[in-house]
């Protein structure tokens, strides 16, 4: 019980930050809108040229989906609310793409870093990636660690079919992620790295972003 008024409180914490604490504070455009020149690219094995899987096209981030890869930020961040709005082109339940957070190292095609989860059905699951770790993972002392460990999001889905915008809110601090898809609550880690890039994946599906904006705390 003690445990459930906390994390409450933890909660309503939360929501004081994104509701007054950031409402100061100077807005901080990751995508301006006309071009990807704050990003980096990763295309699996290089297969491909970068600006045949990222692309904008009437103020929307396009990404093909395949080959799997992400776009990073150019610069590392922490202590932040991450904003930004994603469609899915068509429906299907193998939709997938992903928010990455706290990325130390940028590898390919995944890097060392922390995956909000947008794939169709669970938005708000977080994804270890390269080894990396959340406290609120708990691994089954008799198998082995799984390739990619997941916490899983603590609501229902509250995302909206293909063809209309979902949003993610994300706050980071001090290594806490604390997530929110559509106004809902999904999620919190806890990682001991405190910034890192950002990065949007490109894995499956055609997926588009915009607003992609970080207020700093």
């Amino acid at each position: 019980m003690k445990r459930s008024i906390s994390f409450m409180m933890a909660m309503i914490a939360t929501l004081f930050y994104f509701n007054s604490n950031a409402v100061a504070q100077e807005v901080k455009l990751l995508f301006n809108g006309k071009d990807l020149s704050n990003w980096n690219f990763v295309v699996q094995d290089n297969s491909v040229p970068a600006d045949q899987v990222y692309s904008v096209n009437d103020g929307i981030i396009q990404i093909k989906g395949t080959p799997l890869g992400y776009m990073y930020t150019k610069e590392k961040y922490g202590d932040y609310i991450l904003h930004t709005e994603w469609r899915w082109i068509e429906a299907g339940e193998s939709n997938n793409s992903g928010i990455f957070l706290l990325i130390e190292t940028p590898e390919n095609p995944f890097p060392n870093g922390i995956e909000c989860q947008l794939a169709a059905g669970r938005a708000g699951d977080f994804i270890l990636l390269n080894g990396s770790n959340l406290a609120e993972y708990i691994q089954n002392a008799n198998e082995p660690r799984p390739k990619f460990p997941v916490v899983q999001k603590k609501n229902a889905l509250s995302e909206k079919p293909a063809g209309e915008w979902n949003k993610a809110d994300i706050a980071v601090k001090d290594g806490v992620i604390t997530v929110y898809i559509n106004d809902v609550y999904q999620n919190t880690g806890t990682n001991k790295v405190k910034t890192g890039y950002i990065g949007l994946q490109s894995e499956g599906k055609a997926v588009q972003f915009r607003n992609v904006t970080l207020r700093k705390w």
